[in-house]
């Protein structure tokens, strides 16, 4: 069942709060930016959001719908084999960040900024890694299965390597505002722990 339409005030909030959350993070984002980038009075705000957090954790829910398109039709082309699936998906990745200027992931920014401090955030974001990582693993039992992998091969560990070594190399993209930690990563581990 698709999802209700969203209302086009609320839309352009999240859009533009997507895009100020990757640059400026939580603690750096201003309910008065928010408002002055999306050209949106303030009581629109608080029409479609309870409070700044309810708006990240909404920001979030777009993200991963993004997520999970990427997700479906990366895995989902099964005219390539299950590794390329894999590989086809943070290759994809890799390009939206390049589109926004290599600001890295938002689970991960958001995830180091406040994990620490905000129970509520912790635990979205890690069920949101966890998702993907679900994913994987399930396309690389395919693999398995095929012979490509070894068939002793822990696919869910391999998967959860794989999102948590992208995060890490996600991190030093933005860094460096550079796709070669993401290209070296994913050379690395689909040479090493794919093949192994």
């Amino acid at each position: 069942m698709a999802d209700p339409p969203t209302h086009t005030t609320k839309q352009r909030l999240l859009d533009v709060g997507l895009g100020l959350l990757l640059e400026h993070g939580y603690n750096g984002l201003g309910i008065q930016a928010l408002l002055a980038a999306a050209n949106t009075p303030k009581g629109s705000f608080y029409h479609h959001f309870t409070d700044k957090e309810d708006f990240a954790l909404q920001v979030i829910d777009q993200y991963m719908r993004g997520v999970h398109a990427g997700l479906d039709q990366c895995l989902g082309d099964m005219g390539q084999p299950p590794v390329r699936r894999v590989r086809n998906f943070f290759e994809a990745t890799e390009q939206s960040y390049q589109t926004e200027g290599y600001l890295g992931c938002l689970l991960g920014g958001l995830g180091q900024e406040l994990s620490g401090s905000n129970e509520v955030f912790r635990v979205k974001i890690e069920s949101c890694f966890a998702y993907i990582a679900e994913r994987i693993a399930g396309c690389l039992d395919e693999a398995r299965e095929l012979g490509d992998i070894p068939a002793d091969s822990d696919t869910t560990a391999m998967a959860n390597l794989l999102v948590d070594c992208w995060e890490g190399a996600a991190l030093h993209s933005r860094l460096r505002r550079s796709p070669a930690p993401l290209g070296s990563m994913l050379d690395f581990y689909f040479r090493s722990a794919v093949r192994g």
